[in-house]
């Protein structure tokens, strides 16, 4: 099958994302690069489109972020979005200017019916708007194909296939917004909508096979639904006849759940097959992590921790089995989007283990194969391997474990007790039916001492804090509103049977401007 895909460069926004989760609802594949990508990086990824995706900054500033002009040469269509917009008219000879009147949120814009970025549309469209600067001056050959109260809305040059809006289609508040990016990537671009769960399969075992040859590799496995398909995914690639040359290692790093570490091994090996080595560190992880307060150290520490494990892991098969080349890890995109992001300008969230924590001297070779998937396109993947719904529907779970959920100091104690708490709140939320219905539900324990009185005596004790959002992909996220009985119900079990805690509280923060995990 042929590979093509729409390449969205990313100018700072901070949920480019957002565009391409859009373009593969469409059943078309696409990439975020960033913006200063050279030409031979965005080639390879056989662009059939371009989009220019928004950003904080302004295009006359002195370190405005700027993508190589050949961009504009490449051939295929081009969209530009907000700063996107304005880089476009800026980078071919307009002139963009502080806006005199800056419009966020809601607008109402004119468009015109016969531009073909907005065929089949209504002439009057509710948008989002977000921007401080407008277009003054147009490029030569461009045209006005949609206009705001206060600002030029679209722009377009269909005879070099360049454009533009200056609002937001990618976001829900722009009700529109999938019919315009469908224009443009189906229509426009004439992308085939064939990118699907199967044909991902197929690519992705021939690329891996490609990659290791005859190789032995070692999986990072963590029992979520993203390791698990990774492993997965690589076993089904390195099997020969019978056996595998992919060692999965699971590593009790004294933050995981209660009796994870002995489930999760059974699911890996009855359900799936998998060959598996379980390692007990707990000690060794919870000995790095003692007195650490900060939360990029603690991931930091963590991931490092990790790889050091997972090198020893590879020796010791090495002297067994033969030499071990590479590591499989689950990294998924919005991983590589809020650690790395992107390498382009956008700020960078938190790091994660798996792709933040990594030492430059690493021996082992990665092989991510998830690198470029949500997580709903993960669970798509795993449903098309035949892998278990049990599996496939479990919450996501940090790579860095409770500690991320441990506010302040690590210690055996504090995990133990929150081990208590969460057994409790992920069994109530079960037992209501909405474990499948939520994002994630888990508990957190502040550092925070308060006083009680249970059985007439005063006590001093923690506070856990519970927290349940409904989300896509973990990029964006609606806290929950819990039914009262169920939080009655976990919140009186939790301060009943939870020796060591004597509060609970609920967590009704959005992300933004939160974030899902507390650290």
């Amino acid at each position: 099958m042929e590979t093509q895909s729409i390449v969205v460069l990313d100018f700072g926004a901070q949920y480019s994302q957002l565009i391409a989760r859009r373009i593969r609802e469409q059943n078309v594949f696409s990439v975020v690069l960033p913006c200063n990508s050279k030409l031979e990086e965005i080639r390879s990824y056989s662009p059939v489109g371009i989009i220019l995706s928004g950003g904080p900054s302004s295009v006359y500033d002195q370190d405005a972020p700027v993508a190589d002009p050949g961009v504009f040469e490449l051939g295929v269509p081009v969209l530009g979005i907000c700063y996107g917009l304005q880089y476009m008219v800026h980078a071919l000879g307009g002139k963009v200017r502080p806006a005199d009147k800056r419009e966020y949120g809601h607008a109402e814009v004119t468009v015109e019916p016969q531009s073909q970025l907005f065929a089949g549309l209504p002439a009057a469209l509710s948008v989002w708007m977000s921007h401080g600067d407008e277009a003054d001056v147009l490029p030569p050959g461009f045209r006005l194909a949609g206009k705001s109260p206060s600002a030029v809305a679209a722009i377009e040059n269909p005879e070099r296939r360049m454009w533009a809006v200056q609002f937001h289609p990618e976001v829900h508040h722009t009700p529109r917004g999938t019919d315009i990016l469908r224009n443009f990537v189906l229509n426009i671009c004439g992308a085939k909508p064939n990118w699907t769960a199967q044909h991902f399969i197929n690519s992705t075992i021939e690329q891996v096979r490609t990659q290791v040859g005859s190789g032995r590799a070692i999986c990072a496995l963590s029992g979520g639904v993203d390791s698990s398909v990774a492993a997965t995914l690589v076993d089904r690639a390195m099997r020969d006849g019978g056996k595998s040359r992919l060692t999965c290692v699971f590593v009790n790093n004294g933050v995981l759940r209660k009796n994870e570490f002995e489930k999760v091994q059974q699911n890996l090996r009855d359900k799936l097959g998998l060959h598996v080595v379980a390692v007990d560190a707990s000690e060794r992880f919870l000995s790095k992590l003692a007195g650490v307060t900060d939360p990029e150290t603690k991931r930091k520490i963590i991931g490092s921790e990790f790889i050091a494990v997972f090198d020893e892991q590879a020796q010791r098969i090495e002297k067994e089995e033969g030499e071990v080349q590479w590591l499989v890890q689950g990294t998924l995109y919005p991983d590589v989007i809020e650690s790395q992001s992107v390498r382009g300008p956008s700020q960078i969230i938190k790091s994660h283990h798996n792709v933040g924590g990594l030492p430059d001297n690493m021996k082992l070779k990665l092989i991510e194969p998830l690198r470029d998937l949500f997580k709903d396109e993960v669970r798509l993947i795993g449903r098309d391997l035949g892998m278990p719904e049990d599996i496939l529907q479990r919450q996501p779970f940090p790579g860095p474990g409770l500690a991320v959920r441990i506010l302040g100091e690590v210690t055996r104690e504090r995990a133990d007790l929150l081990r208590d708490c969460d057994e409790i709140v992920v069994g109530e939320i079960r037992k209501a039916g909405l474990y499948t219905k939520i994002w994630q539900s888990f508990a957190v324990l502040l550092p925070v001492m308060t006083v009680g009185v249970m059985g007439d005596q005063r006590t001093y004790a923690y506070t856990c804090a519970v927290r349940a959002v409904h989300s896509e992909d973990g990029m964006t996220a609606d806290w929950v509103p819990l039914p009262y009985e169920v939080l009655k119900t976990i919140s009186s079990r939790i301060v009943n049977e939870v020796r060591g805690v004597n509060r609970v509280v609920y967590d009704i923060t959005s992300k933004p401007p939160g974030t899902i995990e507390w650290e």
